[in-house]
């Protein structure tokens, strides 16, 4: 994929795009970076898709927020459209997990005319719940004084079976050690946890218009993205679609080739 570079809101955005078509934007969740949206899959772009990617601000190969505080969802879906607005895009199926799937669904609500479908996979946000800070703090504090290692250290044992835990840990160390600036992603830690996406259920019924799947995760390999959440905001979004793994099997989100045929769905029901 031939990679970009954009200035928006004070930070450098490192991205990359492949493909003609419908134009399809993936967004990754905190702690990751752009490829882990459809971990690695060619199999949009070869089905026919424009496949836009790129890392958030602070992750992977993108600069830092010009403040530690500048890493919230107003920010996130600001950077979102300067994406667009780089590649000369007027709508997009905006596909992303957790941190990208808020972004998304902030950026949707905002700007409903430049959003042609959604694939909001595994979110996390509820606005009834609690964000549990500190638990955000110790990762970030845990990254910040002992990179890599600490962080997986202050994130202790996985909460999943057992033959679940060697892939977290693997994924984990790998997704830390894939950012050059891991301080900007310690901010991120503590910022993004503290943001709000929206502020009441009733507020995801502005998305009526748009078609849009919701990805959720069976709580057994992915407790961290609950499987009733995911279900809150399906019924939340009036039409909405929520789909999910076989029980027992490796979450779909986690699939990349899988989820690329939700996210192609998507585009074909997508208006224009």
């Amino acid at each position: 994929m031939p990679d970009f570079t954009l200035d928006a809101g004070g930070a450098r955005l490192s991205g990359e795009e492949a493909g003609e078509g419908v134009a399809v934007v993936g967004l990754h969740g905190l702690t990751a970076t752009r490829r882990y949206v459809v971990m690695g899959s060619r199999a949009l772009e070869r089905g026919g898709h424009r496949v836009v990617l790129y890392d958030a601000r602070g992750h992977g190969r993108s600069g830092p927020a010009p403040s530690p505080e500048a890493y919230g969802y107003d920010d996130l879906a600001d950077d979102l459209l300067a994406v667009l607005d780089d590649r000369g895009i007027e709508r997009a199926v905006l596909a992303g997990a957790s941190m990208g799937a808020h972004t998304l669904t902030r950026f949707a609500l905002e700007h409903p005319d430049r959003a042609a479908g959604l694939v909001i996979a595994t979110p996390a946000f509820d606005p009834d719940g609690s964000p549990g800070l500190e638990r955000w703090d110790r990762l970030s504090d845990g990254l910040r004084s002992g990179g890599v290692e600490g962080f997986v250290a202050a994130y202790g044992d996985p909460p999943v079976p057992e033959r679940f835990k060697d892939t977290v840990r693997r994924v984990l160390t790998q997704r830390l050690g894939a950012h050059e600036h891991p301080d900007a992603v310690a901010d991120a830690l503590r910022a993004v946890p503290r943001s709000r996406p929206f502020e009441a259920w009733e507020d995801l019924a502005a998305l009526a218009d748009l078609p849009v799947v919701v990805v959720a995760s069976r709580d057994e390999a992915d407790p961290e993205h609950p499987y009733a959440t995911a279900e809150r905001w399906a019924a939340a979004i009036p039409g909405a679609e929520l789909v999910s793994e076989e029980p027992g099997s490796s979450p779909l989100a986690w699939q990349g080739g899988q989820l690329s045929k939700v996210i192609a769905g998507v585009a074909d029901a997508a208006p224009g």
